[in-house]
């Protein structure tokens, strides 16, 4: 096994190189996303971002795989040896439209296992690290969880489907939130609100997600402290650490209550 410090280095270097790309390639094609059309913007971006991070990881590790969402699925990668999970641009939609809260994600896993990760939040200057059984931190200082003394007193972000052709359940546990939970926030950008649970800047994030997502995200919350969950089965050959759906992160204290309140709605 690589020493995990050249892991980590590589991911942040080449999450904060693509984050500097993406942000000037909005600011010289802003004007495009009205006169073109917001999906050649967004494409041309996540590309170039894509790229980067290809390149930087392909030159310190030649023979390592990588699996980014511009050009993979979970039902085809095999996940034996060294694996790279990336999303050039997490929170697309805000992206485009100049909003500051997208991410990028670069994660490092062995036989399944996420060793490494990186969320970068190139208009917020924060990048946040984490390796397996290391810690956390937010631009180098040490993070952790929320402890929020009840569900009432708790913020909890989700996330809605592209898929709009059923909402019943999405909806009935939304509204059990509402109802059970201080507040509910939807940002759009799993990889930020994850690594925000993370820092505590909200006690909990519920959604169905896939390995890119989480991949990151998921290490940095959790070596922070917080608790993990699915509330489906994971599907034989799918590592816990890259299966997404139905995913829970929470602050410790209010887990237990949260699983079960969205159980009980499902």
């Amino acid at each position: 096994m690589l020493a995990i410090y050249e892991i980590i280095e590589v991911a942040k270097k080449a999450a904060q190189e693509a984050g500097q790309a993406v942000v000037e390639h909005w600011s010289a094609y802003k004007q495009d996303v009205r006169a073109k059309g917001a999906t050649d913007v967004v494409c041309a971006a996540d590309y170039a971002s894509d790229r980067i991070i290809s390149a930087a990881i392909q030159t310190a590790f030649p023979s390592h795989r990588i699996m980014s969402e511009e050009d993979a699925t979970a039902q085809e990668i095999d996940y034996s040896g060294p694996l790279w999970i990336v999303d050039p641009i997490d929170g697309t939609a805000n992206y485009i439209r100049g909003h500051r809260y997208f991410g990028i994600s670069i994660a490092f896993a062995f036989d399944g296992v996420v060793r490494a990760g990186c969320v970068h939040a190139p208009m917020l200057a924060e990048t946040f690290l984490a390796t397996k059984g290391g810690g956390a931190t937010l631009n180098g200082s040490p993070i952790r969880v929320s402890a929020p003394p009840t569900l009432s007193q708790s913020i909890i972000s989700t996330g809605f489907p592209h898929e709009k052709s059923d909402f019943s359940l999405l909806l009935k546990r939304f509204d059990s939130l509402l109802r059970n939970c201080q507040d509910v926030r939807r940002s759009a950008s799993p990889v930020l609100d994850i690594a925000y649970v993370a820092m505590g800047r909200l006690d909990a994030h519920t959604e169905t997600l896939f390995p890119w997502d989480v991949a990151a995200a998921g290490l940095i919350a959790t070596e922070a402290g917080a608790e993990r969950s699915n509330m489906v089965p994971i599907p034989p050959g799918i590592p816990i650490d890259l299966f997404g759906d139905e995913v829970v992160f929470s602050a410790p204290e209010v887990h237990a209550e949260l699983v079960e309140l969205l159980a009980a709605r499902g």
